[in-house]
């Protein structure tokens, strides 16, 4: 018989996701609809992410989400169908400098901007998740909860969440004594306490606070 936690850890891998749909513009039901998202905000280190996806009407995947309500197993699985299966898709980063220069918020909208021209294809409209959007030369429209209601979106959000993922994998192999396989770069007490003791590494974001706050205590 299964235990109360592993029942409860199959409930999460098993939930279905909402019932999603295409939000369009009135009179706006041609063209393509490229969605996007990003991952990387609130982290102390590492690029942020952003995705942009144009999913084909013809090749659907199911069990698209928002990546965070999704295992990440499952993230993996439909990380592989989606560039499988989308028309395109593109993947673009703003680094830490410009993040350190710019500000979180511009950077992921840079980011943004930079998935959305890598796409192959053009779209004729963009929804992103979230309430800002980055400025483009197509009709975009931001999108409260997207990532859980626009397939394209929850694509695009389980793209740069994967692909966010592995690059702190990256840095976790650069630099072991942070945990950055665990925490992603959050700020979590075990990653607080290895700045205060080890200081920051390259990868790390020198306008956040806590970061401020070792660098200055080193001087």
């Amino acid at each position: 018989m299964p235990s109360p936690k592993s029942s409860k850890r199959a409930k999460v891998s098993e939930a279905r996701p909402p019932e999603q749909l295409d939000l369009l513009w009135p009179g706006d039901d041609v063209g393509l609809l490229a969605g996007v998202d990003e991952a990387g905000r609130g982290p102390l280190a590492g690029p942020v992410v952003a995705a942009a996806v144009i999913l084909d009407e013809l090749n659907p995947i199911v069990g698209l989400n928002d990546s965070k309500k999704l295992t990440a197993r499952k993230r993996d699985l439909l990380f592989d169908e989606i560039r499988a299966k989308a028309l395109c898709f593109s993947i673009a980063e703003a680094t830490v400098e410009e993040i350190d220069e710019l500000n979180i918020l511009h950077a992921t909208m840079l980011a943004m901007r930079r998935a959305v021209e890598g796409l192959r294809l053009r779209p004729a409209r963009v929804q992103v998740d979230g309430n800002r959007t980055p400025q483009l030369s197509i009709p975009v429209q931001a999108v409260v909860g997207g990532d859980a209601k626009v397939q394209a979106i929850s694509a695009a959000s389980i793209l740069a969440k994967v692909h966010r993922d592995r690059l702190c994998e990256v840095m976790h192999d650069a630099y072991p004594v942070y945990g950055f396989d665990v925490h992603k770069g959050y700020p979590t007490a075990q990653h607080l306490a290895a700045l205060r003791e080890h200081g920051a590494t390259p990868a790390h974001r020198r306008s956040f606070g806590p970061v401020k706050a070792v660098l200055e205590s080193q001087n």
